[in-house]
């Protein structure tokens, strides 16, 4: 595959959804049914793109486009752009299947609010796309502010006051979040002459003389140098301005709130789209910009790892307290992005495994009881947990995936929960650190929360108390098959890749070692 054609279709890859988009907008639709047709087969031919560009990728990143020597928008699949480009190119299509039946039910007979919706979803595919398959941290940030661009229609779908304060934090959380970014591209831009993610990173840290230096072969002559404490203050900003996607304490008020917006839209902020760009930009500026070496044993490492740690614990007993069950599963993501920035700021391979890996199957699991719980709200019109009583002889498969999900979520064994837990507590384990050690005491102290506060769902669901009045809910049944298909296809996958995971260890360790 040439230079040309290679950027020509890493282009179009970004591009066909986003311009097949607009299609949706402008497009006059005879009947619905038309509409959704062409929604799915945008999706499902960019995510068929998505695969055969990773599976067939190049070696090197291809430029697209050149501003000056060291700004160029630059793409192409790495190990870690892959993992992520195949997570979401592999759940959307069955998220969009579910949004139709959802959706139809949601918007009613506004056909304008229903393509408004469904165009901005199909957006969001190519712009998280971007993300996955940018090869160079200009390239990520920029797709990174989009992302939050494309997404406020989404939250603020219903227009009601409630959504609209919504949709505000969260463009102040966001755009507050990129500016503490952009200091640390502006910084790796000026010491650097290549912002490239390169596995290791761009950086060279001298313990020596405590300074940090342009890595070999990144620049031509003299090599720069920065104090070490300066540039460790830099990622400090960079990880906790990415950090406001990744929803670490206390920049994470404002995805409670989003919760407001239509299922389809929760799920995509909480399990796929959003939080996880904002986690993977974690990860790359950790290990492929900044490189671990010169933020080891330092402040840099122990700030960050000890907001992780408390996210952890606090999104748990959140969870706990909420009674709403869509804010609950908000506060349980929180919980579980943090497992996901502990992995990455144990720094060391194993921890990187530790992070793919949960940021792998928390995807699954949550998108899955996320789509349950939309359900349950869609099909009864009951939004809290207490109103789940006896849900479960009515709804049999909804229920039957959610607690799967939710042992999942827990980290029972044969389950893939189970799998990304175990990997980051080794990874913790064999690390040597102190707050490590604390770390693994909150992996343990959340599991016993997220079994609180999922199994009460579970149990209020299956065994409401005695004298219970089911004629109350007989009017109550599971979905079509647009809604049951997707949870089908993610219960499947939590067992397969729970029974097995060693599988995706081993993909995962060579991602982590530059091997794929």
């Amino acid at each position: 595959m040439s230079a040309h054609i290679s950027n020509f279709w890493y282009l179009i890859l970004v591009l066909f959804p986003i311009i097949g988009s607009t299609g949706i907008f402008f497009i006059p639709f005879k009947k619905r049914d038309h509409m959704c047709i062409y929604t799915e087969t945008i999706t499902i031919l960019t995510s068929i793109l998505s695969f055969v560009i990773m599976t067939h990728r190049p070696e090197e990143p291809r430029d697209i486009i050149t501003f000056v020597s060291k700004f160029s928008i630059s793409l192409g699949f790495d190990g870690m752009g892959t993992i992520f480009g195949g997570l979401i190119s592999f759940l959307w299509p069955f998220a969009t299947l579910y949004a139709f039946d959802y959706m139809k039910h949601e918007a009613g007979d506004n056909t304008a609010k229903e393509t408004t919706f469904f165009g901005f979803y199909t957006m969001t595919f190519g712009v998280t796309l971007g993300i996955a398959s940018a090869a160079n941290l200009l390239t990520m940030y920029i797709f990174y502010e989009m992302l939050t661009l494309v997404t406020v229609p989404l939250i603020v779908f219903t227009l009601s006051r409630e959504a609209t304060l919504a949709t505000r934090t969260y463009l102040y959380y966001s755009l507050g979040g990129a500016a503490f970014g952009f200091v640390t591209l502006v910084f790796l831009s000026n010491y650097g002459n290549s912002l490239d993610f390169v596995l290791g990173g761009i950086l060279h840290y001298n313990g020596d003389s405590n300074t940090v230096e342009v890595a070999e072969g990144t620049i031509a002559g003299a090599m720069q140098s920065i104090p070490a404490g300066l540039m460790r203050l830099v990622y400090l900003f960079g990880f906790f301005g990415f950090g406001v996607k990744a929803a670490i304490f206390p920049l994470s008020a404002w995805l409670p709130k989003a919760g407001v917006a239509p299922t389809p839209v929760t799920a995509l902020l909480h399990a796929v789209a959003v939080v996880k760009a904002g986690a993977f930009a974690i990860l790359r500026i950790t290990y492929y910009s900044f490189g671990t070496d010169v933020l080891r044993d330092s402040f840099a490492q122990c700030i960050p790892m000890a907001f992780a740690i408390f996210t952890i614990v606090y999104g748990c007993s959140q969870a706990v307290r909420e009674r709403h069950l869509k804010r609950r599963l908000a506060y349980s993501t929180i919980s579980n992005l943090s497992y996901i920035l502990f992995g990455c700021l144990v720094m060391t391979p194993l921890g990187l495994v530790g992070a793919l890996t949960h940021m792998l199957f928390h995807g699954i699991m949550k998108i899955c009881s996320f789509f349950c719980a939309g359900i349950v709200i869609e099909e009864t019109g009951r939004e809290y947990v207490y109103e789940v009583d006896g849900l479960g002889r009515r709804m049999p498969k909804t229920f039957g995936a959610f607690t799967v999900s939710a042992l999942s979520l827990m980290g029972v064994p044969l389950l893939c929960g189970f799998l990304s837990k175990w990997n980051l507590a080794s990874a913790a384990a064999s690390s040597g650190l102190t707050l490590a050690y604390i770390g693994i005491g909150a992996l343990l102290v959340s599991a016993l929360l997220t079994a609180i506060y999922m199994l009460q769902i579970v149990i209020r669901a299956y065994f409401p108390e005695k004298g219970f009045n089911y004629s109350a809910i007989e009017r109550f049944h599971d979905p079509g098959w647009k809604m049951i298909l997707p949870l089908a296809v993610f219960v499947i996958l939590m067992i397969v890749f729970g029974l097995f995971g060693n599988v995706i260890t081993e993909l995962l360790t060579e991602v982590a070692n530059g091997s794929f």
